[in-house]
C-alpha cells in the first residue's frame, strides 16, 4: 500500500496545524498547473531551470517560497502569490525538495536534442571588435539576477551585459586565447560566448545536475563533469556539439558522481576526482585522443584539488586524512596526508614565492584559519588565525598580499590582506559593513583589486591593490565572482585553476 505523506512544515519554529499541510499528491498536482509548461515534466527544466533537489541545494527552501511567492526581477519567473495561498507554497516547496519517484535519466539523444547553434562562427570577426585589451577583460557573474557582464579591465565600464542559465556554478573557463568563455549552470546547461565579438555561440545541456567544466589547453574540447547522471560529457569546444559520455564508474563497478574536473596544461590532459569511488582520473588529449582514463587509486575519497605550479602532484581534500593528500600524478602514488584541521577548501588554494620557494595556502570552511604548506617538504610552516572561515583566496604575482575572505559566520564582511612574505595579516578591509564580502580577482598587471559584495545591493569594488585606496564601486545584485581572462589563460600565480 502506498502512502501519501503530509509533511508537517515548520513555521517560526511551531509546528503548523493539521488543516495547514497539503499532502505530496496535492502539490504535485500544482506543479503541473502552475510549473510544469516552464520547468518541464519531471521537473526536468525548460524555459526554465530544473526544480529537482541536487539542482536547488544553494537554494534555501525560504528562498524558495520567496521567489513563487514574488517572482523573480528581471526574469520570466512570476508572482504567485495572488494564485496561491502560503500553504500551497509550502506544499509546493516541500514538494520541489522530494527526490523524484524514478531517477532522472539523461541520454545522448537528449544532448544531442538540446543542443542549440545561436551564431556561425565562421561569418564573425576574427579579431576583438570593442577596442578593450582582450587580455585585460573581466567575466562577472551577477548571480543575483542570473546575469553576466563583460567588463573593460582598464576603463572598469561595462561592455555587454546578458541572461545566463540559472546557478552558474564552477567559475567560467576560457579557450587559450582568450576570444571563448565557457560558462557550466548547475542544472546542466553550457554555453559559449564570444568575447571579440560580444555574441553567445552555441549552448547545450550535457547532464541534468553539473558540477563544473574544464577547456583543453589546445582549445579542441570541453570537458563536463555531472552529479547527475554520474559521468564525463566530452564537447567539441567550437560549437558544443557531442562527442561522447563517460560513465563515471569505478574500477570495482561502483557507480559514482565527478567531485570536479580541470586541465593540466603541461600534462596535455585532464584531471576528473570522482565523489563515490577512491580514484582520480587523468585523460589525455595530445595527438588523437581516445579519452580513456588512466586510473589512479587514491586512499581516500576526493572532494576536490588543487595543484602545484608544475601540476606534477595533486593536493586533494581527503576526509579520511582529515585535511587532504598528495598524490604524485606521474607515478599515481600517494606520497603523504596532509593533517589539517578543519575542512580546508584546496580547490581555493594558491600558491606563491616566498624567500625563493613555493607555498601553497588554503582556507578554511569550517575554522578561523588559514593554512600555509612548504611544497617541498609538505610540512606546515604556519596557521593565521582569522576573523571566521573563508571560502575564496587570491593573489597576483604582482601584488605583495593574498586576500582572503571570512564567508562564513558574523564576521562575512570582512576581508584579510596577508603579506605574502611575513605571513602575517598586514590589513583588515570591511568594504560594505554587515554585506558577505567574497572573492577578489586582480586586473592582469596586478594593479587593482576587484572585490565583490554577496548582497542584492552588492556591488563590485575595485582597489588599489597596493595603497588599497578605493577606485571605483559598480552596484551590483549579488556578484558572485570575476574573472580576468589574463590571468585565467596564463594559469597565473595567485588565482586558482
Amino acid at each position: 500500500m502506498r502512502l501519501a505523506p503530509l509533511l508537517l512544515l515548520t513555521l517560526c519554529g511551531a509546528v503548523q496545524a493539521a488543516d495547514s499541510v497539503i499532502d505530496l499528491d496535492a502539490a504535485g498536482r500544482l506543479y503541473e498547473q502552475h510549473c510544469q509548461s516552464c520547468h518541464g515534466v519531471n521537473r526536468l527544466g525548460g524555459a526554465g531551470p530544473a526544480l529537482l533537489p541536487e539542482s536547488l541545494s544553494r537554494l534555501k527552501p525560504d528562498e524558495a517560497r520567496k521567489v513563487i511567492r514574488e517572482g523573480r526581477p528581471a526574469s520570466q519567473m512570476a508572482a504567485f502569490g495572488d494564485r496561491l495561498s502560503a500553504v500551497q507554497i509550502d506544499g509546493l516547496v516541500s514538494y520541489l525538495y522530494q527526490p523524484a519517484a524514478a531517477p532522472p535519466t539523461w541520454s545522448d539523444a537528449d544532448i544531442r536534442a538540446s543542443h542549440r547553434i545561436l551564431n556561425d562562427v565562421a561569418r564573425l570577426p576574427s579579431t576583438p571588435q570593442h577596442g578593450a585589451d582582450p587580455l585585460n577583460l573581466f567575466v562577472v557573474v551577477e548571480a543575483g539576477n542570473h546575469h553576466l557582464r563583460v567588463l573593460d579591465g582598464d576603463r572598469f565600464e561595462e561592455l555587454a551585459n546578458f541572461q545566463s542559465h540559472f546557478a552558474l556554478h564552477g567559475g567560467p573557463k576560457f579557450s587559450p586565447d582568450g576570444r571563448f568563455v565557457y560558462f557550466a549552470s548547475r542544472d546542466g546547461w553550457i554555453s559559449v560566448y564570444d568575447l571579440h565579438n560580444l555574441s553567445m555561440i552555441a549552448e547545450v545541456r550535457a547532464g541534468l545536475n553539473t558540477r563544473n567544466l574544464a577547456v583543453s589547453n589546445d582549445g579542441r574540447w570541453v570537458l563536463v563533469g555531472n552529479y547527475l547522471p554520474g559521468n564525463l560529457v566530452l564537447l567539441d569546444a567550437r560549437d558544443l556539439s557531442l562527442v561522447k559520455h563517460i560513465p563515471a564508474v569505478g574500477q570495482d563497478g561502483t557507480p559514482s558522481r565527478v567531485s570536479a574536473v580541470y586541465t593540466a596544461p603541461p600534462r596535455d590532459s585532464f584531471v576528473v576526482a570522482l565523489k563515490d569511488v577512491k580514484e582520480a582520473w587523468e585523460l589525455s588529449y595530445a595527438g588523437e585522443p581516445d579519452f580513456q582514463p588512466r586510473r589512479i587509486e587514491a586512499v581516500d575519497f576526493l572532494d576536490d584539488f588543487s595543484f602545484t605550479p608544475d601540476y606534477r602532484y595533486l593536493l586533494a581534500t581527503s576526509r579520511k586524512a582529515l585535511g587532504g593528500q598528495v598524490i604524485d600524478l606521474d607515478t599515481g602514488a600517494t606520497v603523504t596526508d596532509i593533517p589539517l584541521p578543519g575542512m580546508p577548501h584546496l580547490g581555493s588554494g594558491i600558491y606563491w614565492k616566498r624567500d625563493g620557494k613555493w607555498v601553497f595556502a588554503t582556507p578554511n570552511v569550517s575554522k578561523g584559519l588559514i593554512s600555509v604548506l612548504d611544497l617541498e617538504t609538505w610540512k606546515l610552516i604556519k596557521e593565521i588565525p582569522t576573523e571566521g572561515p573563508g571560502f575564496f583566496m587570491r593573489s597576483q604575482e604582482n601584488s605583495p598580499y593574498a586576500w582572503t575572505d571570512v564567508f562564513f559566520g558574523p564576521n562575512n564582511d570582512v576581508v584579510h590582506l596577508i603579506d605574502k612574505q611575513t605571513l602575517d595579516v598586514a590589513h583588515t578591509l570591511r568594504p560594505m559593513p554587515g554585506k558577505n564580502a567574497a572573492h577578489v580577482e586582480f586586473t592582469h598587471d596586478g594593479r587593482y583589486a576587484l572585490l565583490s559584495v554577496w548582497d542584492t545591493e552588492g556591488a563590485l569594488i575595485i582597489y588599489d591593490a597596493n595603497t588599497l585606496e578605493e577606485i571605483k564601486r559598480i552596484p551590483m545584485n549579488k556578484p558572485s565572482g570575476k574573472y580576468n581572462v589574463g590571468n585565467k589563460i596564463e594559469f597565473a600565480e595567485g588565482t586558482s585553476h
